[in-house]
C-alpha cells in the first residue's frame, strides 16, 4: 500500500469536492436576489474540479505514478526549522488578531506588516513602521471603501 500512498490525497480530494457540491446544491438562493450567474456558480465549478482533480490522479496513481521526493531548490533539507522566525511570526498574527477589535486594522495591521517584516529579517526601523502604516492604511481603504467589506476602524474610525 505504500507505493499507493498518493490516493490519500484523491480520497482527500473527493471528500473536499463532495463537501463543496453538497453545500452549493443546498444553498438556499432566493431567485430575485441573485444576478445572472448567481451565488451557486463558482462552488459547484470549485467543487466538480476537485472531483475531477481526485479522479485524475487516482487514475495516474493507479497507472504507476507517483510524485518525487521532496526537495528544493535553495533549501537544505538537512538544516534543522528555523522554530524562531515561524513562533515570531505566530505570535505577530496571534498578536494582531487580539488587537483589530480594540485598535482597529489600521492600527492592527500596521503591527502585522511591521512584525513580519521584522520577524523575516528586516532590521530598517526607520522606513519598516512606515511602510506598514501606508500598507495597511491602503489595504483598510480597500477592502472598506472599495470594496464594500467593514473593517474595525478602532479609535481612527472618525478620522479615516
Amino acid at each position: 500500500m505504500r507505493e499507493h500512498s498518493e490516493l490519500g490525497v484523491c480520497v482527500l480530494l473527493l471528500a473536499l469536492g463532495v463537501l463543496v457540491l453538497t453545500d452549493a446544491l443546498t444553498m438556499d438562493v432566493d431567485i430575485t436576489q441573485r444576478g445572472p450567474v448567481g451565488p451557486k456558480t463558482v462552488p459547484i465549478v470549485v467543487g466538480v474540479g476537485l472531483l475531477v482533480i481526485a479522479a485524475l490522479l487516482a487514475v495516474d496513481v493507479l497507472r504507476g505514478g507517483h510524485g518525487e521526493a521532496e526537495g528544493g531548490e535553495d533549501v537544505d533539507l538537512s538544516e534543522p526549522a528555523d522554530w524562531r522566525t515561524v513562533l515570531l511570526l505566530a505570535g505577530v498574527f496571534l498578536g494582531s488578531a487580539v488587537l483589530i477589535e480594540p485598535l482597529g486594522f489600521p492600527v492592527a495591521g500596521a503591527l502585522l506588516f511591521w512584525g513580519a517584516a521584522f520577524a523575516l529579517g528586516s532590521r530598517r526601523l526607520d522606513k519598516d513602521p512606515l511602510i506598514a502604516a501606508v500598507l495597511s492604511l491602503i489595504t483598510y481603504a480597500v477592502f472598506n471603501n472599495l470594496l464594500g467589506v467593514p473593517l474595525p476602524g478602532g479609535p481612527l474610525m472618525g478620522v479615516l
